[in-house]
């Protein structure tokens, strides 16, 4: 069986804000992936990828999906019993989509109505989001259904607000001094956990304040001045952006991120923020110059995924 290959997912900017209907963009990463697979489970990795498959079968299997995007679940678990697997090396609680890409390949191989990708419209996009929301679920406790969506459209995509979301194009990566990266902080994150600590923070009046007056305000400039590809006001925003994470989201920066977190504001060589929802994977940095931050931020890996 040859199945397509579901890459993983970054979340440029959004995190949290697309919950209070901020602007979001994310985009596919090829760096890491996972198909589905048969073997003969030999390996603990295939036995316990099929296991939960087993028991999230069982979950589709009581989910009500909206009519034309039913999921065929008795040939799903017919075959998770002939030694069906997720064969994937995207990290888990890395912040990467490692279920959107499980969920995307599971809706593409399984579902009863066929689409292709290439050709859906804005308005099923919406539709398929929120089909995707509900069958994430089960990973996080709640989901807006992008991760899958980016993971199954394989394209960058704009979240615009709650309601509408749009593909994108972005500009062409082109060798340059300035880099957007990742750093890996060295632990995993829950999401569950942080979105938790989100919604008590939200309780309060000043934080829900700040949100939607300065965090929103400084995420929707950097996506319009990046899609512009019109670096001033990008920095500009994005210092401002890194800076109120800094100050809010303390709880959400990994430990060991923290110092370079600060380290990067006051010298301007570069500047953090969480990518997706925080508590360890993966941290974005974006930088005009790669070469001096990279020096700044020995001891950490890293990974360029965008040049400019």
């Amino acid at each position: 069986m040859t199945n397509p290959l579901f890459y993983a997912k970054i979340l440029l900017f959004g995190e949290y804000g697309i919950i209070e209907d901020s602007q979001g963009l994310t985009l596919p990463y090829s760096f890491y992936k996972g198909t589905l697979k048969f073997s003969a489970l030999d390996s603990d990795f295939e036995k316990k990828s099929n296991e939960h498959l087993t028991k999230y079968a069982e979950y589709l299997l009581n989910l009500e999906l909206p009519k034309g995007f039913e999921i065929n679940v008795s040939t799903f678990k017919e075959e998770i019993s002939k030694g069906l697997f997720f064969d994937s090396n995207i990290p888990q609680g890395y912040g990467i989509g490692s279920s959107g890409a499980l969920v995307a390949a599971i809706f593409e191989r399984y579902s009863i109505t066929k689409r292709n990708p290439e050709n859906i419209a804005k308005d099923e996009l919406k539709n398929l989001r929120s089909v995707f929301g509900l069958m994430e679920s089960y990973f996080h406790g709640k989901s807006s259904g992008i991760d899958p969506l980016i993971c199954y459209m394989n394209l960058p995509i704009l979240i615009e607000s709650k309601e509408s979301v749009d593909k994108v194009a972005i500009p062409r990566s082109q060798e340059g001094k300035g880099a957007i990266f990742l750093i890996d902080s060295g632990m995993t994150g829950e999401t569950g956990p942080m979105v938790q600590i989100f919604f008590e923070k939200m309780k309060t009046e000043g934080f829900r304040k700040t949100l939607k007056e300065e965090f929103i305000r400084y995420n929707n400039a950097c996506i319009e001045a990046f899609l512009k590809k019109d670096m001033n006001p990008f920095f500009r925003n994005l210092k401002k952006l890194s800076h109120w994470a800094y100050e809010h989201f303390r709880p959400m920066i990994p430990e060991s991120i923290f110092n370079v977190w600060k380290k990067g504001l006051d010298s301007n060589a570069y500047y953090l923020k969480l990518c997706g929802s925080g508590g360890g994977g993966y941290i974005l940095g974006f930088t005009k110059d790669y070469e001096k931050a990279e020096k700044m931020l020995d001891g950490f890996h890293k990974e360029v995924i965008y040049r400019f």
